[in-house]
């Protein structure tokens, strides 16, 4: 009996408290409605920077000789005497002798066909004294025989000596090869630089036995070193008449400028593209764009850095250098942030908080800049980020609506 009226005393509690609290709740203010404005999107933006003078095109490539030979007697013998220079880094001149093999035997052989030539001129002297004489008897015992009124024998040419002598001449020009084909070996033992160069390899030494042919160094040309640059077609349109270039013209050059890090230092060669070759890289799709660099041995121009302790170093064969080509000179172009390039490709520009779209041609992309042309203007806003989409006429708000 006490626990039901317990429960009832609980219950009227609680419906109590839930009077009271939605009374008191009626009794409070209502907030005023407002209605919401439409919302603004904020846009990221950045500016557009009128360009002038060449594009630059950006590539990279590993330097190579220009030209190499490899270095191999044409006579065999055993070297007596070798240029010191003439080792793996050493520079050698045009002309100059870089190591010489035995001669004694090939002197031997000149003075033999020297013998030889001496004994056939003087048989053949000896024939044409012959022939002479014969001619004299003959003539002699003609005139006796129209002194007679007999009939005159004209000889033959066995008797004058005819076929001998013609014999004897062909053996001595025969004497006379063997002895320009001693001479020519005589020159060969004595091996000469066909150009000023640098050697790169070398595998030779005093006394040791060499045959024709054998290949004993390398030379690689001092006067010019290439730089392969392979570009993408887009980049490679930026050059200037690429396919008039041909390999040693020197009327058409578009100048290139290649750069090498050494130390903690830069250092930069003047170039020019020699050529292109007409095919693309099976695997990678682009144009290998060579840039000749004539003098590459000379220092190098500082770029940044300190300089090096030990002084400006050459350009190194097999480096890798950073290159940048003199690209074309369009009349008017632009550079803008690259995440402003919209797909189309479209610029949006915003001036008085509007948006407009501006269609662009790109011409190059590097790193966080592209490069157009386009109905764009020095100093313009152009939108970055912020916003995915946009329209013409479009109201949007920028970092400089902030401070309003």
């Amino acid at each position: 009996m006490r626990r039901g009226i317990g429960y009832l005393v609980a219950a009227a509690i609680v419906g109590a408290s839930i009077w009271l609290a939605s009374y008191l709740v009626s009794l409070a203010p209502q907030p005023e409605q407002q209605e919401r404005g439409p919302q603004i999107p904020f846009a990221q933006t950045g500016r557009v920077v009128a360009g002038s003078g060449a594009i630059p095109v950006f590539g990279a490539g590993t330097v190579r000789v220009s030209a190499d030979v490899d270095i191999a007697p044409q006579v065999s013998g055993r070297v007596s005497w070798m240029e010191p220079g003439f080792q793996s880094g050493g520079r050698v001149e045009n002309g100059q002798a870089i190591f010489r093999i035995e001669d004694t035997d090939f002197l031997h052989r000149v003075r033999e066909a020297e013998i030889a030539i001496e004994a056939r001129q003087a048989e053949l002297a000896v024939l044409q004294e012959e022939a002479a004489f014969a001619k004299a008897q003959f003539e002699k015992y003609s005139r006796l025989q129209l002194e007679t009124g007999s009939s005159v024998i004209q000889p033959g040419p066995l008797a004058l000596r005819e076929p001998q002598i013609r014999a004897s001449r062909a053996a001595l020009g025969h004497e006379n090869v063997r002895l320009a084909a001693a001479k020519l070996a005589l020159s060969r033992t004595e091996v000469r630089a066909p150009f000023d160069g640098y050697v790169l390899e070398e595998s030779l030494e005093a006394g040791q036995m060499v045959t024709s042919g054998q290949v004993v160094g390398r030379l690689s040309t001092a006067d010019a070193v290439e730089v392969v640059v392979p570009l993408s077609d887009a980049m490679a349109a930026l050059i200037p008449r690429l396919w008039k270039l041909r390999a040693g013209d020197s009327d058409r050059r578009v100048a290139a400028r290649v750069t090498a890090a050494y130390g903690d230092a830069s250092y930069a060669w003047q170039g020019y593209i020699d050529r292109a070759e007409v095919s693309l890289d099976e695997q990678t799709q682009t144009i290998d764009v060579i840039v000749r660099v004539p003098n590459p041995f000379a220092s190098g121009d500082p770029v940044e850095g300190a300089i090096s302790p030990g002084g400006s170093p050459p350009l190194l064969v097999r480096k890798f250098v950073e290159v940048e080509i003199q690209g074309i000179s369009p009349e008017s172009y632009f550079r803008v942030p690259r995440p402003a390039l919209r797909p189309g490709p479209e610029v949006w520009v915003v001036e008085d908080r509007t948006v407009s779209i501006v269609p662009v041609r790109v011409l190059q992309r590097i790193d966080d800049e592209a490069t157009v042309v386009g109905g764009l203007q020095d100093g313009q806003v152009v939108i970055t980020g912020g916003i995915q989409f946009a329209t013409p006429g479009m109201v949007v708000r920028t970092v400089a609506d902030l401070g309003q």
